[in-house]
């Protein structure tokens, strides 16, 4: 195969990082180089968004040479071999190269090596052990990423009962990367291994599971793949109350409104019409109170004659939206909406001579349900309802 280069993008050619280049290998011996997904993305004409390094100088070299060059510098996560170079440009991280000693399913235990093979040998998948000289931006490539990256075909590293064994978070990334990255029919052997293996995902900390499960239903259409692992299997390990066939109508309603995908939305969707269950989906997930409270209010529903901004009104625009995105309703009238405060307060009713106490809360409540049931209308239409309800 004829040598590959990354095109010349900007990124590639930001002084910060020629600066690092220089500081960890003044001397251009093929210390330091590009490596994974900034390589991956760049070749594919994606934007980036991470720059990682690798290089076989140790934690404690790469340290003295950024000191050395005045390049602030963080131990981001020493005993993994990384180091955090703290650029103007954004922040890079340098990790040295790898070879795994040990796995158990959810850690491995490593050591550091000075072969490029061994580390790319520990990466998951062939697109992601893509590496580039950052000198003159040529791509070394050991498992056959590059044919497999034109071909958009997700395969694992060796294998793939043998990778996903060491890391059972592996079977996720693997459908979050086939979603973004692979075309179909999907590699067989690494379908059959996530589909075997699928029952070591309960060994994961739920925070490790909804992060690739989150990320998952953010890409612009995961349907197919979600569908997927239904029928693999896997979704009932992590999700047992999925319900995929929710999701395909979401993402072409979001299409038709211009509506960005949004992860939560979409697992309110994936779940049946119960707050109580989302919220307790919500906490096996280890969401925040924030997510789990806008999961179990979405989760709800509403019907599609609900009008849109009673409910926006009565829920917020976020939640108001969602629902009515899931239920296939219009969402047109939220658009340049903004959501009125009720002007009516107690001490209006008060000076009508009502005493304080519950009447109050009862006639503003009255006088609210028919402001909101009749669009909303001006404060003169609010006192004639109020002189109504007092008449």
């Amino acid at each position: 195969m004829a040598e590959v280069h990354l095109p010349a993008v900007p990124w590639t050619s930001r002084t910060d990082l020629a600066a690092l280049v220089v500081a960890l290998d003044p001397e251009g011996k093929g210390l330091i180089r590009f490596v994974g997904g900034a390589v991956r993305d760049t070749l594919l004409g994606l934007a980036v968004k991470d720059i990682d390094m690798a290089t076989p100088l140790e934690p404690a070299a790469v340290i003295a040479r950024l000191d050395a060059a005045g390049i602030r510098n963080v131990p981001t996560g020493l005993a993994h071999g990384t180091v955090t170079a703290v650029l103007g440009g954004g922040p890079v991280e340098i990790t040295t190269l790898r070879r795994d000693v040990s796995t158990d399913g959810r850690h491995a235990t490593v050591a550091f090596s000075h072969s490029w093979q061994d580390d790319a040998a520990r990466r998951d998948f062939t697109i992601n052990a893509l590496y580039a000289d950052p000198r003159d931006l040529s791509v070394h490539d050991y498992f056959g990423g590059l044919a497999d990256l034109a071909a958009r075909r997700l395969r694992f590293i060796g294998d793939a009962e043998a990778r996903i064994r060491e890391d059972y978070l592996r079977i996720l990334r693997y459908f979050r990367f086939q979603a973004r990255f692979g075309s179909l029919p999907a590699d067989a052997a690494a379908e059959a291994a996530c589909s075997a293996l699928a029952p070591g995902l309960k060994g994961l900390s739920r925070e490790r599971i909804a992060s690739e499960l989150l990320g998952l239903l953010a890409l612009p259409d995961p349907a197919p793949t979600v569908a997927r692992m239904a029928e693999l299997g896997v979704l009932a390990v992590i999700l047992p109350e999925a319900e995929p066939a929710a999701l395909p109508p979401l993402v072409s309603a979001e299409a038709a409104h211009g509506v960005a995908p949004e992860a939560l939305r979409r697992l309110a969707a994936l779940l049946p019409a119960d707050p109580a269950l989302a919220e307790l989906v919500g906490a096996k997930l280890r969401l925040s109170i924030a997510q789990r409270k806008h999961l179990a209010l979405v989760a709800a529903r509403t019907s599609p004659e609900e009008a849109a901004r009673p409910l926006a009104y009565k829920l917020g625009r976020e939640a108001a939206r969602d629902r009515l995105l899931i239920a296939r309703a219009d969402i047109s009238l939220l658009a340049d909406w903004e959501i009125p405060q009720f002007p009516l307060k107690g001490g209006m009713i008060v000076a009508r001579g009502i005493s304080a106490g519950p009447e109050i809360a009862r006639i503003l409540r009255k006088v609210e349900a028919r402001w909101v049931s009749e669009g909303f209308p001006d404060e003169a239409r609010i006192e004639e309802m109020l002189s109504e309800e007092l008449g």
